[in-house]
């Protein structure tokens, strides 16, 4: 009988201990899971944040004293609007004047058509917010990671003169904040400087629309610079691929393209500049 009392007494006593480090087990893997759940979703905070990027076009119309009018080209904008905001980036189109901005009438015509083009047409919602572009003295850069300046020429006559943009694009810089330009978009980098003083450009690897490309277009004489020639006297490596053909370059927080067909290119170098 005492053995018998004292087997009992074990094997409860071994209950207890087997309850007791069961419950323990429970506990800690609870609180693994937890740990774990707490930092998938910290992680997916991260990936899941919005970038917000910031469209700059011109006000500008008036195509020198030609009686002819200019603008923004539409496929410089059209291109990498769709391409960053069909990767879920949010984007905010600001102009000058705010409002509508001037198109290129010659952006619209069938030989310049381009999915990107014929994708806007049909885009009601996108047309809306090119209407209603925000003032650009109402931007606060803070609020945006990155810049970009779809061109036409246009830029040539206002972007490169106005000093709200002009200070946008130092802040930006200056914060550590990537800035895109293409084709006459980078007339806006004529008088933005580093800080000490030095053109913004000076020591970069930069492009624009070419001299070649605007003899072509005829236009040589009557805008009022040639973004080529403006780039090397502010101190830029300048450099160009084949007339009309893709070309952009990326040098450190800088990124800029020769003309239309590079203006996907420089939104795909921006988005993995981004992505660092």
């Amino acid at each position: 009988m005492m053995k018998m009392m004292k087997m009992m007494k074990t094997i409860k006593y071994l209950m207890i201990v087997f309850t007791i480090i069961t419950a323990a087990s429970c506990k800690n893997e609870k609180q693994t899971s937890k740990a774990e759940d707490a930092a998938a979703t910290e992680t997916n905070n991260k990936t899941e944040k919005t970038m917000n990027v910031l469209f700059v076009l011109t006000s500008h119309e008036d195509l020198g004293k030609t009686g002819e009018k200019t603008g923004f080209w539409i496929e410089e904008f059209a291109s990498p609007y769709y391409f960053l905001v069909d990767k879920g980036v949010k984007v905010t189109v600001a102009s000058p004047k705010g409002g509508q901005p001037p198109i290129d009438p010659k952006s619209e015509l069938a030989d310049f058509s381009t999915p990107a083009t014929e994708r806007y047409n049909k885009d009601t919602q996108t047309q809306e917010v090119i209407k209603n572009t925000v003032k650009l003295d109402a931007i606060n850069p803070a609020d945006y990671d990155a810049v970009f300046y779809p061109g036409g020429h246009g830029p040539l006559w206002d972007l490169a003169e106005d000093k709200t943009s002009i200070s946008l694009i130092e802040n930006f810089y200056n914060a550590n904040k990537p800035i895109a330009f293409v084709c006459h978009a980078p007339a806006a980098l004529k008088y933005p400087k580093k800080a000490d003083g030095s053109p913004l450009v000076k020591g970069k690897k930069v492009t624009g629309f070419s001299n070649t490309e605007e003899e072509a277009v005829q236009l040589t004489n009557v805008v009022p610079f040639l973004v080529e020639n403006m780039l090397q006297e502010n101190g830029g490596t300048y450099s160009k691929g084949a007339d009309w053909g893709p070309y952009a370059l990326e040098d450190g927080l800088l990124i800029t393209g020769q003309n239309p067909a590079s203006s996907e290119l420089v939104a795909e170098m921006l988005l993995k500049k981004l992505k660092k």
